[in-house]
């Protein structure tokens, strides 16, 4: 029964496979480097694997070995690293089957990668530290790191140096794994004393070609007394954990024991391991020996760890023992969904059964844990196709229109057969690229625009608007205008469409009169490559405007010749005279004309149709009409506003020509000259109106200024001091007055307020009084006079209190002179005086006679009597002075010198009371002022006569 078994089983295994055959390459081989010539190898011909689709079947997700079927050879496909694809293993293959098809075939190859020098030794560490008591015995030893090289074999870590070897020496244990321990063995003993620290350098050398090395540093510090190194209780430990276990599980525990005592009995374990893997997840409690989790276990990554522990005490004396760990699986890996390659992007016109997405599907679990199935959601133009283990391709399963879904949203989910199940999903974003198969459509099949005669050019009329469906540059719409003409002319000269918004505008302005409508055709065309356009009809019609008058056609009117119309005396009633012919371009209301008799010399003999223009008799005509009848008849149309002509129609009533020709001879002159007549008394009588109504306003205006200007005037209380200079010089004076008086007038901003504001210096401001012109002042200011600028920097000084001067300390001639004043000079007509500086103020030599009270009495009332004068004769605004005074010169600076005047050295004292002020300027006034006028209102000041004047004035008083 056994042998009939094998023999079943011998010839399953002899019909399913064919050959077998192995092969053996070294690894880092160049791409397309030959493997092996199958075909031969396996008896086979090149026609055969070409027919038979010879073709590669391995269960690895990376294919290394491509088949050449028509040269019937193996090549290398990817670049094989031997210690990236064995890592564990010193022995790599690759195994794969070559299937062929009609009849189906089957091949087993093995590929072994052997290995190459390409990986020098390296140490985990670069530096190693041992601390070493002096007291050490020959032989002792230290376990020394030892050198890791991927490579196996004799390319593999072979040999280690130890440099200098004055006290130590290398010895190498072979291990079961054919890796090599290596020890530091101590041949001579040490001594502190001569040497502290020791520096080492351990070299590893590999056996390859060419030899490739690694090193590591060595520092020993010598210690003293500690002969007994520490000793595990077993060399080997095995332990077994399930993967995916919580971080601090204990995994097993290692115990090692040392005969010193004190210090140098105290055991520290670590991990010497030179992979970092081991290092991320496992440690060793440094006083127990205790190895638990710090990382994650992965079944998936590493299904066994290799630990391996030292034992030192504090005299640098260690002993090694190896943990192996054993990993258990579980089902904690979901399905891995790898998109192999993908389009974002899909054209709408892509054909059915288009390849959209290539994905990869990976469980790293084992047994059924491993096997997925996937599945996308419905409805939608996709589906899933498998094509060989674990790789699906997303193909299109109808046609595809942008303009309905541009965007899809496709969720691939995949779940395996674990329990519990597992699964993942991953949403494809796949987005459906446009295709210019849209034409532009415009929102009407024809568009009607209406615009009115005598438009701007640049006129916007209206807009075009056409849509297309694409998206994006297929989307974007351009207006043009198609060519034609409009009455022989191009219609680019009418109109005028903007390529980005189709606004038509008005190129011209429209004549009504010229044309009434015209059309064309607007294209709209897309930015696709090729372009697709549409066009619509486009009607503009232009709407009248009442622009025209109406024309006269009947009677003509002639410049030079006199046209009239004949009734004879034996006219009836409704007697035809003539008719009024007139037409309007415009249209509509526009057009409609109406005809009304305006002027007549006998409006009572004819009338004028309305609606026909015709002129007819209204009564019977008698021999007391003139034989001369003008009548003027308007033709007004409809519009809004209304335009009109006139005509002017001459009738003569008569029954013979001679008579006619006798009264109308001088009618046009007679005409002519009444209508300009009429037209100069109309603008006399306008312009002698305005002239009236100015000068009615000017006198109340002068009037209302003058009575609160002189309410102000006499409601102020403003002091005159005269003031003598210490010095004086008089220069030839011939006049009444033969010195020059100097007043410093204290005066107010308002004469409503009680602050004072002083003038400045005399020499800016002065007054000249000339005798020989009565009411005459003439004014020397500098550029910038103080009364003229009120934000000029004076230096306001609070008013004294002690104005008012007792006997004893008046100021008289030889008083103190103030820097501040107004000066007030008289001068004769002839004098000469000083301008400008100090000296005018000053001075040059003493007074010839001090004046008298009655001299300065009188210079007083003749300042007065001047001011006065000046005053009454000041106009609005500039008080009536030159024009070279300021315009802000007004009423308001002017102080009133008749109040409050106190003479230095005289015992007369002027008060401000107002009964004596009245009194005193009423007796001032009869003795110097001018007799008052009859009327109100005073005249102003007469210049000096001069023959010509005094001609005028004859003539004026003659009139």
């Amino acid at each position: 029964m056994n042998r009939q078994v094998i023999l079943f089983i011998s010839l399953i295994f002899l019909d399913s496979v064919f050959g077998q055959v192995s092969y053996s390459i070294p690894e880092e081989m160049a791409k397309g480097s030959l493997v092996g010539n199958i075909a031969q190898d396996l008896g086979l011909e090149i026609k055969r694997l070409i027919s038979g689709k010879a073709k590669i079947y391995t269960r690895n997700t990376d294919e290394y070995i491509e088949l050449s079927r028509e040269r019937g050879v193996l090549l290398v496909k990817e670049r094989i690293d031997r210690e990236v694809l064995c890592t564990e293993t010193a022995l790599c293959t690759l195994h794969f089957q070559i299937i062929l098809e009609n009849p189906m075939e089957f091949y087993t190859v093995t590929v072994q990668i052997t290995d190459i020098n390409d990986n020098s030794p390296t140490f985990e560490i670069n530096e190693m530290k041992f601390k070493i008591s002096e007291s050490a015995i020959s032989g002792a030893k230290f376990v020394l790191e030892r050198a890791v090289d991927l490579d196996v074999g004799i390319n593999g870590v072979q040999n280690y140096e130890l440099k200098p070897t004055d006290n130590f020496a290398l010895k190498l244990h072979n291990n079961a794994d054919g890796n090599k321990n290596v020890e530091m063995l101590l041949q001579k003993p040490l001594d502190r004393e001569n040497q502290e620290q020791i520096s080492l350098v351990l070299t590893a050398v590999d056996g390859g070609e060419p030899q490739m090395s690694g090193t590591m540093l060595i520092v020993i510090t010598v210690l003293d007394a500690n002969d007994n190194a520490p000793v595990f209780t077993q060399p080997t430990y095995k332990a077994t954990v399930t993967e995916n276990s919580p971080k601090g599980t204990v995994v097993a525990t290692v115990t090692a024991s040392d005969a010193d005592q004190g210090s140098n009995g105290e055991i520290t374990y670590s991990i010497t391991n030179t992979l970092e893997n081991v290092r991320k997840v496992f440690e060793v409690n440094k006083e127990n020996g205790e190895v638990s989790l710090i990382g994650n276990i992965d079944f998936e990554k590493s299904r066994h760890f290799q630990i391996n522990v030292l034992a030192s005490d504090d005299g640098s004396l260690t002993d090694s023992c190896k943990l192996i760990v054993d990993v258990q699986d579980v089902n904690d890996n979901k399905p891995e969904i790898n998109i192999m390659s993908k389009s974002s992007v899909i054209s709408e016109d892509a054909k059915l059964n288009t390849v959209v997405t290539m994905i990869n599907i990976e469980d790293k679990d084992t047994g059924e844990n491993g096997n997925v199935k996937c599945f996308i959601s419905e409805n939608i133009p996709f589906i899933l196709k498998s094509s060989t283990n674990n790789f699906y391709s997303l193909v299109t399963d109808s046609e595809l229109d942008r303009e309905i879904s541009s965007q899809y949203n496709i969720t691939v989910s995949c779940s395996d057969e674990g329990v519990p199940s597992l699964s993942s999903s991953v949403t494809l974003t796949l987005q459906i690229s446009d295709v210019n198969d849209n034409a532009p459509v415009f929102e009407r099949s024809s568009y009607e625009a209406y615009i009115v005669e005598n438009n701007t050019p640049s006129l916007s009329i209206f807009t075009v608007k056409a849509r297309d469906a694409d998206w994006n540059q297929n989307a974007r719409v351009s207006y043009i205008l198609e060519d034609s003409s409009v009455n022989g002319v191009p219609v680019s000269s009418y109109v005028s469409v903007s390529a980005d918004s189709g606004v038509i505008h008005a190129v011209r302005s429209f004549d009504y009169e010229q044309i009434k409508d015209f059309h064309f055709r607007v294209e709209a065309q897309d930015g696709g490559s090729p372009p697709l356009s549409s066009n619509v009809t486009v009607k503009i019609l232009i709407q009248d405007q009442n622009d025209n008058p109406p024309q006269v056609l009947y009677p003509v009117q002639t410049g030079g010749s006199l046209v009239a119309e004949m009734v004879p005396r034996s006219a009836d009633v409704g007697y035809l005279v003539t008719k009024v012919v007139a037409v309007d371009v415009d249209s509509g209301q526009n057009a409609w004309l109406s005809y009304k008799l305006q002027k007549a010399t006998d409006r009572a003999l004819f009338e004028v149709g309305l609606q026909n223009g015709e002129i007819r008799t209204i009564r019977q005509v008698t021999d007391k009409d003139a034989v001369k009848q003008r009548l003027t008849v308007i033709v007004e149309d409809n519009g809004q506003p209304s335009r009109s002509a006139t005509v002017i129609v001459n009738v003569a009533v008569a029954d013979s020509f001679p008579e006619v020709l006798s009264e109308f001879t001088d009618f046009t002159h007679d005409k002519e000259y009444n209508d300009n007549l009429t037209f100069y008394l109309v603008l006399a009588l306008a312009v002698v109106s305005f002239l009236f109504i100015t000068c009615l306003v000017v006198i109340i205006s002068v009037k209302i200024y003058r009575w609160r200007q002189s309410r102000i005037l006499y409601h102020s209380n403003l002091p005159v001091i005269p003031y003598y200079p210490p010095r004086y010089s008089d220069t030839l004076g011939t006049g009444t007055l033969q010195h020059v008086y100097n007043y410093e007038v204290c005066r107010t901003t308002d004469s409503r307020k009680s602050d004072c504001k002083f003038g400045r210096a005399g020499s800016q401001n002065v007054l000249i009084m000339d005798p020989s012109s009565t009411g005459t002042m003439q004014r020397i200011q500098s550029e910038k006079s103080i009364l003229d600028d009120p934000d000029s920097p004076l230096e306001q000084k609070p008013p004294n209190n002690d104005w008012r001067f007792t006997q004893g300390p008046r100021p008289g001639p030889s008083g103190p002179h103030m820097p501040y004043g107004t000066h007030i000079r008289w001068t004769p007509k002839s004098g000469t005086r000083a301008t400008g500086g100090p000296e005018v103020a000053m001075g040059t030599g003493p007074w010839p006679q001090p004046p008298t009270e009655a001299e300065q009495l009188q210079a007083l009332m003749a300042a007065a009597n001047e001011v006065s004068e000046a005053t009454a004769t000041l106009g609005p605004g500039t008080m009536g002075l030159s024009t070279r005074y300021s315009p802000q010169f007004t009423l308001q600076h002017v102080p009133d010198y008749r109040q409050n005047v106190y003479i230095p050295g005289s015992t007369a004292t002027l008060t401000s009371n107002p009964q004596q002020q009245q009194a005193t300027a009423q007796q001032a006034a009869q003795q110097a002022l001018p007799p008052p006028q009859a009327s109100a209102q005073p005249e102003p000041p007469k210049a000096a006569q001069t023959p010509a004047s005094k001609k005028k004035s004859t003539k004026k008083e003659k009139k």
